[in-house]
């Protein structure tokens, strides 16, 4: 019966080191920015990852002490707090974030793109249906944001005015850095 329960004193310290972990995993990434959790990127990704394997391995091994966990826990919270602060600077940005794509330019697919971003048509079609787009033809763009969502433009706003948060996705999906203000490229620019 060993083999199932171990020892029973042995249970008491992985409870209270998962305990002490959960608290120092709160503290940390409540005093560390609300986006950690909210909007995931590659870094967030990898932080969160390496969080759960820090508190799961802290709590069952019987070699590696709360303290040792707690420091691990707390630099990964703060290397995260710099990534998201190098973040700001377009060489890291690079680095850490997707750029924009174009998927649909003026009711014309993407093919390419759609197959950097490693989507199939399928994929872009369901997600389409799911918002409620039936046909490409009424569409000016499908952006493919940096976090995997998608920005669907119709063909036409409701007051003919220009788009100023599309114009910056595009601006992005094309690469300017500068707040230039960058034309519609059509599918030559892929």
């Amino acid at each position: 019966m060993s083999w199932i329960v171990g020892h029973w004193d042995h249970l008491g310290i992985v409870a209270g080191k998962a305990i002490l972990m959960y608290a120092t995993a709160v503290v940390g990434l409540r005093l560390g920015e609300r986006r950690t959790l909210a909007q995931w990127t590659i870094i967030d990704f990898a932080t969160a990852v390496a969080i759960g394997a820090i508190v799961g391995r802290t709590a069952i091994a019987g070699t590696q002490s709360y303290a040792t966990g707690a420091v691990a826990l707390l630099t990964l919270i703060a290397v995260h707090r710099l990534a998201s602060l190098l973040r700001f600077r377009p060489v890291a940005s690079k680095l850490f974030d997707h750029r924009v794509r174009i998927l649909v330019d003026h009711g014309h697919l993407r093919r390419r793109q759609l197959r950097i971003c490693g989507l199939t048509e399928n994929d872009l079609y369901a997600q389409l249906r799911q918002r409620g787009v039936f046909d490409l033809t009424g569409l000016r763009y499908v952006l493919y944001e940096t976090k995997g969502d998608l920005t669907v433009v119709p063909d036409r706003d409701a007051d003919g005015a220009e788009l100023p948060l599309v114009q910056a996705g595009l601006d992005s999906a094309y690469g300017d850095q500068h707040g230039n203000r960058i034309q519609h490229r059509g599918d030559a620019a892929e």
